[in-house]
């Protein structure tokens, strides 16, 4: 008897989603976030910090890779617009996470070498006629510096809502992109570049000859909410300026918002020299790193697979 071929029938398709298909809706902004996770993990390696400090960094990077698996399966399988908004904001919280992370790396140093180098462009800056000629109105344009320093922590928030209300809500990667990249490079510096402000440094020096309410603010939330490992670059510069910049390219039509964003960026560069929050470096370091990242962005456009 001549043996018989039986034929073998390929298994069924397992039920749910490809691999393939969900890493093939991650973000750009969402793979930002995740490259920078595996930086903070390599850093806890190369650092000097504690044992707590490398389960912590661990733990809150896990968790959030999970939030973001979570609802990436969702949004993928149940298309579900909950979970599709809630990655818009879950970008925003990675940026607050990555801060607080840098805060944790913080590391002693008693010398003030980069600083003491950094302050001879503030003092030729201040002294040569920045400082007198804020003040020459008396406290109206400091307390307005003040105002747009503080409003750094809502820019980013305030873009995403604007895209929202101009049906632009399928360009947030496209913004995300710009502010989260900008912001995280500024952050991912911090450990090599140990330094306070010149507010603490250079106490008494070129210090603001009006101490408004604005102004009681920002220290109040800087002193409880601020971190202790660099002032350099400014990711309050960069993350302002990166988030009119996101802006001007999700939103091309919004030409009055995205200018009104731009106007409170530049002030809040003047704030952070001003108010000595930071060095006028820190500042122009910020600037040319947001101002990269758009042009960046430009060149490559914007091939987000996700449905929005």
């Amino acid at each position: 008897m001549q043996p018989t071929l039986t034929a073998i029938a390929p298994a069924a398709p397992a039920p749910g989603i490809s691999v393939r298909r969900l890493t093939g809706s991650i973000r750009r902004s969402e793979w930002v976030v995740l490259v920078f996770l595996c930086y903070t993990q390599a850093l806890t390696g190369v650092l000097p910090v504690s044992t707590a400090v490398q389960t912590k960094v661990a733990l809150w990077n896990c968790a959030l890779v999970l939030a973001y698996a979570i609802l990436l399966y969702v949004d993928s399988v149940r298309h579900s617009l909950f979970a599709s908004i809630a990655r818009d904001w879950l970008a925003l919280a990675a940026v607050l996470l990555a801060y607080r992370e840098m805060g944790w790396f913080a590391q002693p140093h008693a010398l003030a070498m980069l600083e003491s180098r950094w302050i001879l462009w503030d003092r030729l800056l201040l002294r040569g006629g920045a400082k007198a000629a804020i003040e020459a109105l008396g406290p109206v344009l400091p307390s307005i510096l003040e105002i747009a320093y503080s409003l750094v922590y809502a820019l980013a928030p305030f873009c995403i809502a604007v895209l929202y209300l101009t049906g632009y809500r399928e360009r947030v990667d496209q913004f995300l992109f710009v502010f989260v990249l900008s912001v995280l490079l500024c952050y991912a510096q911090f450990p090599f570049w140990p330094s306070e402000p010149p507010r603490v440094v250079f106490s008494g020096e070129d210090i603001p000859g009006y101490y408004t309410i604005f102004r009681r603010f920002n220290l109040w939330m800087l002193g409880s909410y601020g971190i202790h490992t660099s002032v350099f670059p400014s990711a309050h510069v960069g993350g302002a300026f990166a988030a009119a910049f996101g802006l001007r390219r999700a939103a091309p039509t919004a030409r009055n918002v995205t200018r009104f964003v731009f106007m409170i960026a530049i002030l809040i560069a003047m704030a952070t020299v001003y108010g000595r929050y930071h060095y006028a470096v820190d500042a122009v370091a910020g600037l040319l790193i947001a101002t990269s990242v758009y042009f960046i962005g430009r060149r490559r456009p914007n091939h987000s697979p996700e449905r929005q």
